[in-house]
């Protein structure tokens, strides 16, 4: 008898867990940067599949920096790779701080936490799967300071 109002319990919370999913969401990934040292070749990469080619979506750069980061920006190569295998490129700037240096980001502690659309109402070309790096392009090499990159994708209204 106690087995069974474990498997209820357990059955209820995952039924409860699933009704709640954001179907928004296609993608949101981050990725630890090692050391909080981003070298020119460690590249990001976040794979995603696309099922509908006619669906609008937002895409946003997720930044975590230390308050120990130097710059009031940053500057990151996006890369999309098609099913096909074709590669493009976007440099973008993106801003982290007001010229006073207060943060645009969400702080926490040490860490300062952004979420930054980079593409809006954006449409993929074909269904399939997808891969976004990112890669950073400021000068010093490694970047110091940063402590997790990342993509998230959700569909548009």
């Amino acid at each position: 008898m106690k087995s069974r109002q474990v498997l209820l319990l357990f059955l209820l919370a995952v039924s409860g867990l699933t009704s709640c999913q954001d179907t928004k969401t296609v993608v949101d990934d981050n990725f630890e940067i090692a050391g909080h040292n981003w070298s020119y070749t460690e590249k990001v990469q976040i794979p995603f599949e696309i099922a509908n080619p006619e669906q609008l979506h937002n895409l946003y750069v997720n930044l975590r920096l230390t308050s120990e980061y130097k710059y009031s920006n940053i500057f990151l190569l996006i890369h999309v790779i098609g099913p096909d295998g074709k590669k493009t490129t976007e440099r973008k700037e993106f801003r982290l701080a007001l010229p006073d240096g207060e943060w645009l980001g969400s702080g926490s502690g040490n860490l300062y936490s952004f979420q930054i659309p980079f593409r809006e109402d954006h449409k993929f070309p074909v269904k399939g799967k997808y891969v976004i790096e990112l890669e950073q392009n400021m000068r010093d090499n490694p970047l110091n300071n940063v402590s997790d990159a990342g993509v998230r994708i959700e569909k548009a209204n």
